[in-house]
């Protein structure tokens, strides 16, 4: 047998043909936007003017009012992005049994379901990505290592070249993930490890200890058309921060509280200081506005009984909509029971031949089966193994119920 190559067959060159069913957005926005409709907004709208003010009347057309909503609609939907974002861990807290779940001693929730976030300082949501260990970085992003790369993963849907402003902490900030952004038009500031500045001399801690609160040191350098400033400042005890938009100048003084003399003493605070603990809280801001949510597995049982009850009454509300009914003591439940017939299910059902048929007098045999099957005269609930051959139903035969005579005559 000769076997075809698939290089014998000819290429297919033809097209599709295009679809003439596909409408244009405009009619199908009218499908679900009817004249009626229109004409319904319309005649409110200038009734809640005239309300407000008669002097001075809205006279809206359907025409106006449709050219609003197609200039409203592209605003809603483009991003509105906040000049300041923040990338930070999220916990979900979970105390099951997964290969996901992770522990951060850190965070007020330490065991669970870590989440790499990247928020505004509003506390919005832009974007996300759960962890899930050892990523590949796409082709087309640089690699800065690990914990850079997520930055630079999440930062994606941000404008580029518009100077928004990304501000880190020390598990994230490196100096080429800064680079990185700063070659896409963003701004970055964040705390960094002493590790990740190589050939950066910065004060020791005994040093700027010695020399008090509020004292700093600042390194400048130029790189690839790019300045980094790396800031150390000690407080209660030193940290480091690095950024490409911002150094330690200017200098203002914060309040800070001195346990020796037990009164508040102002303390020197490095501008960049300033500016990463004023934008760098988004992520909290998330945190703590998600727990205001309530779910049930943080509300007492009590509390719970309350909400059903409540539930309850409303949905016998809507039940009663429109309805004149009189109302029934008991339960809620029994209150509405009697507006619904409960369904009555069928079970299977077999075939029973048509009067012409059973009633023909003609072949009619007794047999024997193997199964039981019910009787098929109405109104009897036997089970019995005899059956007639033609009408394939079984039929009672006994010596007080002759079911099968009453079947072909009846």
């Amino acid at each position: 047998m000769e076997i075809a190559n698939i290089t014998d067959y000819p290429e297919w060159q033809a097209s599709l043909p295009k679809s003439d069913n596909i409408k244009s957005p405009y009619k199908y926005f009218k499908m679900f936007f009817s004249e009626d409709i229109l004409e319904v907004v319309v005649e409110q709208s200038n009734l809640y003017a005239i309300q407000r003010d008669t002097n001075n009347p809205l006279n809206l057309t359907a025409k106006e009012l449709e050219q609003f909503m197609g200039t409203l609609t592209p605003c809603c939907r483009r991003s509105q992005w906040v000049p300041k974002l923040a990338v930070d861990k999220q916990m979900v807290p979970f105390k099951g049994r997964n290969r996901l779940k992770q522990y951060l001693p850190s965070k007020p929730k330490k065991c669970g379901y870590k989440i790499l976030v990247l928020a505004g300082s509003d506390g919005v949501l832009h974007n996300f990505e759960i962890y899930t260990g050892r990523v590949v970085q796409t082709p087309e992003l640089p690699d800065v290592g690990a914990s850079g790369n997520v930055v630079l993963r999440l930062a994606q849907p941000i404008p580029k070249q518009q100077n928004y402003k990304v501000f880190t902490d020390n598990c994230f900030t490196s100096v080429p993930l800064i680079l990185t952004l700063a070659q896409q038009g963003i701004h970055c500031t964040g705390t960094v490890r002493s590790n990740r500045l190589p050939g950066v001399n910065l004060m020791c801690d005994a040093e700027l200890k010695r020399t008090g609160r509020g004292s700093f040191e600042q390194k400048t350098a130029m790189v690839a058309e790019t300045t980094l400033h790396a800031v150390k400042w000690y407080d209660k005890r030193s940290v480091s921060l690095v950024s490409n938009y911002i150094g330690a100048h200017p200098v203002t003084d914060v309040d800070r509280w001195d346990g020796k003399r037990k009164k508040i003493i102002k303390v020197p605070c490095p501008a960049v200081v300033r500016e990463y603990n004023k934008d760098m809280g988004g992520v909290d801001l998330l945190d703590s506005l998600i727990a205001l949510y309530c779910s049930s597995t943080g509300m007492k049982t009590e509390e719970q009984v309350r909400l059903y009850t409540f539930k309850s009454y409303v949905a016998e509300s809507l039940c009663k909509s429109g309805k004149n009914l009189e109302r029934k003591r008991g339960r809620t439940s029994s209150a509405i029971a009697g507006e619904y017939e409960e369904k009555r299910r069928r079970g299977p059902t077999t075939f029973i031949p048509v009067p012409d048929v059973h009633l023909d007098a003609t072949a009619h045999w007794m047999v024997t089966g193997e199964k039981q099957g019910r009787c098929k005269v109405p109104g009897r609930k036997g089970t019995p193994k005899t059956k007639c051959q033609k009408c394939d139903a079984h039929l009672c035969f006994t010596s007080t119920s002759n079911c099968f005579m009453r079947f072909h005559t009846e």
